[in-house]
């Protein structure tokens, strides 16, 4: 299968902008950029999609360029926005940049080979003439084609909001990006999302016109769920590829719990697992959904990639805990993402050096209504400790049956957990 053909099947392509593209794709040595917006240091997952796919094009021989908006994103780009950014300060856009710089050295390759590189464009606009600009650029842009793009129409067609001169001029700047790219860089192909088809069009007419140079562009579609609500947010919000701002195991667990009429699509568009193995998952999603193979490959691509193998292995472990497995060597912080759900009772930890009794811990936690039928439920071995069994009615609870620096488990037949903190 050539390479296009794979990206197709894959769920990648919405649109590209001339026929001729498959076939440059497919042979290799094309370099491509994708701008990122900083308007927060971390990507979430919503970004990932684009990420995987810059590493796909990457193996298979093609150039990445990552454009940091640090000029545009003083300005702001009025797709896929109901009303106007707030617009953040220069030294908020650098703390973002240097946040997004990091998570790409996680994906693509910066050191050899077709190697990647990060560029920055205000570098370029911030020395921009107005006169000169408006007059060498501005000149080749029509404002009634401006009006009628998605991102400009939408804003305009809604009451009570419209757009600002700032923001129309975001075309402009974007298309002055594609061109200087080409000119400095060699790049020929810039990607987006759906809502940047306007601008990256407007690009390769301006450079076109300019330098004389033909370009292409590629855009994918936004990711939703079966539902039709956008994929990337959690319960708790927007889920980050930051280990700050999402933790590993919540990732891990986002990704785990994707409906079974999802988890073929996202298998595609957010991991490199051959295309023969998602159709075997495919099929046992059909057949045995109970198994969840489809989703646990998820889960664990995604996580491998993004977090690394340790915060793997940690999530996975931490997730049979629910399961039943014993509970050991997880720290403070994950225990306290397993179990944030669960009724939790504080106790002074001195305590613990004379020893605490089962039964009055059970008791005290609410996992039993009385001391009576806590022996009932320990002596009929449905009272647990981290996970492990204890039948003894007379146990005593110690600094050795911590499962973290301040976490016990209790646990009452085979889902009512109660969390112990000590302090």
């Amino acid at each position: 299968m050539e390479l296009f053909e794979e990206l197709e099947q894959r769920g990648y392509i919405d649109r590209i902008t001339h026929d001729e593209l498959k076939d440059k794709i497919n042979r290799g040595n094309m370099t491509f950029y994708v701008g990122y917006d900083p308007t927060a240091d971390s990507l979430h997952v919503g970004h990932f999609a684009m990420s995987n796919l810059q590493r796909i094009l990457q193996k298979n021989g093609h150039k990445p360029i990552g454009l940091m908006g640090g000029g545009t994103g003083m300005i702001g780009d009025p797709g896929g926005r109901s009303s106007e950014r707030n617009l953040l300060s220069q030294k908020e856009i650098e703390v973002n940049i240097e946040g997004i710089k990091a998570q790409l050295s996680r994906f693509l390759e910066f050191e050899a080979g077709n190697k990647a590189t990060i560029v920055n464009n205000h570098d370029w606009l911030s020395k921009l003439d107005l006169i000169d600009f408006l007059r060498d650029i501005g000149k080749h842009f029509s404002v009634n084609a401006m009006i009628n793009r998605d991102s400009v129409k939408s804003r305009l067609e809604r009451e009570g909001e419209g757009i600002s001169y700032t923001e129309f001029s975001y075309m402009l700047l974007q298309a002055y990006d594609f061109y200087q790219l080409c000119k400095n860089n060699d790049c020929t192909l810039q990607l987006g999302g759906s809502d940047q088809w306007g601008n990256i069009v407007s690009g390769i007419d301006l450079t076109r016109r300019l330098l004389n140079k033909q370009l292409y562009g590629l855009t994918i579609p936004l990711i939703t769920k079966a539902d039709g609500n956008k994929f990337g947010k959690s319960e708790t919000g927007t889920v980050w590829l930051s280990a700050q701002k999402t933790s590993p195991y919540e990732f891990y667990q986002f990704f785990l719990n994707q409906a079974d009429e999802d988890v073929i699509r996202f298998l595609k568009v957010f991991t490199e697992v051959a295309l023969d193995e998602i159709a075997e998952l495919e099929e046992s999603v059909k057949n045995e959904p109970h198994r969840r193979l489809a989703q646990k490959r998820l889960a664990e691509e995604v996580t491998r990639v993004v977090h690394g193998q340790a915060a793997l292995d940690g999530s996975i472990k931490a997730s049979r805990v629910l399961f039943g497995e014993k509970i050991e060597n997880l720290d403070d912080k994950m225990i306290s993402q397993v179990f944030k759900d669960v009724p939790s009772t504080k106790l002074d930890k001195t305590r613990l050096q004379e020893g605490i009794s089962l039964v009055d811990a059970l008791v005290e936690t609410g996992a039993s209504k009385s001391k009576g039928q806590a022996r009932k439920l320990i002596e009929s071995g449905g009272a647990y400790v981290n996970n492990e069994s204890k039948r003894n009615i007379d146990y005593q609870l110690t600094p050795t049956d911590m499962a973290s620096d301040t976490f016990m488990i209790l646990r009452s037949g085979k889902k009512n957990y109660r969390l112990l903190s000590f302090e």
